[in-house]
């Protein structure tokens, strides 16, 4: 046995990354795969060799198999690593990776189809003896039949499902046929299979799941739980391990669960096996993932197993490096998702151009990301931007190093849910281990406002004065405060707008590195103590203050004070073509435009037709996610501007929608 000489990495972003990584500690030469707009991305910057995927869609692209075998077989690579989603839990293209001669680096096709769609692997888990939910299957008609024999509420799931994706609630009868349908189209978009199938929905639970490593000598071990309780949308935004929930006797039962149906599959390569504890802590299996999860940083934490590296060897056909009493959880690991979504607009996807990006660092921190700079997010693909990995020797010090590494990680330039995610870790129910998978639901109105206090509770005026600062010692002296303005004066007035605020600043004297100024009327002592990195230091009237700073396209600053963002600009500056007080984007009173870049997949509504307010107009997807476009009013379509299937971008007009009068 040995290695493999090269590995196409059939995967983009952050994952593609951290098997490029691996792979060079293992001395294994690594092949990107890219679109057209992934250029300059950081896993085509690090491979050792990169090709084009040709194509415009994902279809033709990312999950294109012929033509990523064929791009390994030109670049002479031994074996294709899919990382997760696309076509990591395809057992056709594990096939097809066999028949060319590639090693395919996961499970068996066998293995993928046994335990990857939902409904076969449930079958499996009961004849293994794990405790399950009471489900049904069949086509729309049966499903319909046999749900109303069942108790409310259900869960209307993809059979091919992951991610989160293809999840949906049903808590009233009536519902269910446009469940089903939503549900089926959005598994047919992402996995390929438009089947569903419906399970009983435990209330409140939690959600747990087993790290399991196997190779081809029919060895089988666990690497213990992580606990991914705490979700938006069915989508995991905090894990960690080990879990507060569990005791040992537990930990052991669901582990050895876990283990007995791997191995009844004859499993080999890394997975997941995933359960549901109810309030009583029984737990129940919900299903398999035979891929490397997202979240697999959080065992490496506590493990010290890199999981990655173990899946490239079990490829290779050797066997597991570690026993089972080998392993060891040491102190406590969270992971943090960062998303570009927006926590306070209902997790809006927020695709866009990234600014500034500066990730914390320090010991036990470690953030896995495909960014190392400011780069454009996509709408097309999912809406993580990076995981960021903290260690602590106990649950408590992982929280608080988690919060402070989370206020020391600036991202400029789109929305992110980095403050919510502080929040959450913050909360006293979540420090107490009070959680349920309904966590994010049941205390988001007091996140929200707790959201709102932070950011009121920053002076405006540190802003305006940042602002000022950031032009002053600009390292582009012919773009300063003093040049546009057009001349030296001793006194000079402006105003600055901070978000929908307006500030009358004066200037009254500058020598050296002091600047004395006014704000509305309030006299401030500012002085420029120095920027490292990124970061911008000074002192207003003694008190040491650090921001970060970043211009967008629109002539607009991003400043950031203790992690939150403002936008300000001078009013005697344009704003490149923007007229100042005018809104930037929403909705207007006579046309609808769209509030992010995405693809319009229904089209519900056509001219002349008579609507109500908050009807669904159409569904725009983007970053893996319907939203739902409604009417503000009541009224009637006067133009449709737009066709389905077609790509719109943030404010492009969707429809014209004269409001109906009341009588």
């Amino acid at each position: 046995m040995k290695l493999f000489t090269k590995i196409l990495i059939a995967n983009r972003a952050e994952i593609a990354v951290r098997i490029i990584r691996s792979a060079r500690e293992m001395n294994i030469k690594s092949v990107a795969v890219f679109e057209a707009q992934e250029r300059e991305a950081l896993h085509v910057r690090m491979a050792d060799e990169a090709f084009l995927l040709q194509g415009n869609s994902i279809t033709e692209t990312y999950l294109n198999s012929e033509q990523i075998i064929r791009i390994a077989l030109k670049a002479s690579c031994d074996a294709i690593h899919p990382g997760y989603g696309f076509l990591a839990e395809n057992a056709d293209f594990a096939e097809a990776c066999a028949k060319a001669g590639i090693v395919f680096i996961g499970p068996s096709a066998q293995a993928i189809r046994a335990m990857g769609n939902k409904i076969a692997s449930r079958e499996l888990a009961k004849k293994a003896g794990l405790p399950m939910t009471q489900g049904i299957t069949g086509n729309t008609k049966e499903l319909i039949e046999k749900a109303l024999t069942l108790k409310m509420p259900l869960l209307v799931k993809a059979a091919a499902g992951g991610g989160g994706k293809g999840m949906r609630i049903v808590r009233n009868p009536e519902d269910l046929p446009s469940i089903l349908e939503a549900t089926s189209r959005e598994a047919l978009t992402y996995f390929g299979d438009e089947g569903v199938y419906i399970e009983k929905y435990i209330e409140n639970p939690r959600h747990i799941e087993i790290q399991i490593l196997g190779d081809n000598q029919g060895h089988v071990i666990h690497l213990f739980e992580r606990e991914c309780t705490i979700q938006r949308r069915y989508q995991k935004i905090i894990e960690e391990s080990p879990s507060a929930s569990l005791t040992d006797s537990m930990r052991t039962r669901m582990g050895d669960a876990a283990v007995k149906i791997a191995k009844s599959i004859g499993y080999s390569s890394v997975g997941t096996i995933e359960f549901l504890v109810d309030q009583n802590m029984d737990f129940y299996f919900l299903e398999m993932n035979t891929r490397i999860q997202v979240e697999h940083p959080v065992t490496e934490m506590v493990t010290g197993i890199d999981i990655v590296k173990e899946q490239i060897r079990i490829a290779a056909g050797f066997p597991l490096s570690i026993r089972q009493d080998e392993v060891i959880q040491k102190g406590h690991a969270i992971e943090c998702r960062v998303y570009a979504e927006d926590p306070l607009n209902n997790f809006m996807p927020s695709p866009g151009d990234i600014l500034l990006y500066s990730p914390p660092k320090g010991k036990n921190i470690r953030v896995d990301s495909s960014l190392d700079g400011p780069e454009k997010i996509s709408g097309n693909y999912d809406p993580m931007i990076a995981k960021l990995i903290v260690w602590g020797e106990n649950r408590v010090a992982a929280i608080d190093a988690s919060v402070s590494a989370l206020e020391n990680f600036h991202i400029q330039g789109i929305m992110n849910n980095m403050v919510f995610l502080r929040h959450i870790l913050s909360l006293n129910d979540f420090r107490e281990n009070k959680i349920s998978t309904a966590f994010c639901d049941v205390m988001m109105q007091e996140i929200s406002q707790a959201m709102h206090l932070e950011k009121r509770s920053i002076s405006r005026d540190w802003v305006v004065i940042a602002l000022i600062v950031k032009e002053l010692y600009s390292k582009n002296y012919k773009k300063n405060v003093w040049n546009e303005i057009g001349y030296w004066r001793h006194m000079m007035t402006f105003n600055v707008f901070v978000d929908d605020q307006s500030l009358r600043v004066e200037i009254l004297d500058k020598r050296k590195d002091i600047t004395q100024c006014k704000i509305n009327g309030i006299g401030y002592k500012v002085e420029f103590v120095g920027r490292e990195d990124l970061a911008w230091r000074i002192r207003i009237n003694d008190e040491t203050v650090q921001f970060f700073a970043s211009d967008d396209a629109k002539g607009k600053t991003v400043i950031s004070i203790q992690s939150i963002d403002f936008y300000a600009f001078r009013q005697d500056k344009l704003l490149h073509g923007i007229n100042f007080g005018e809104k930037e984007a929403g909705s207007f009173i006579g046309k609808i435009v769209s509030p992010m870049p995405g693809k319009v997949i229904k089209l519900n509504v056509k001219s002349g037709e008579l609507v109500s307010k908050n009807q669904v107009l159409m569904i725009v997807e983007a970053m893996k996610m319907e939203n739902n476009i409604l009417a503000p009013y009541d009224g009637q379509v006067d133009d449709v501007y737009i066709v389905e299937n077609q790509m719109v971008d943030t404010e492009t007009e969707l429809i014209v929608l004269s409001e109906k009068i009341s009588d």
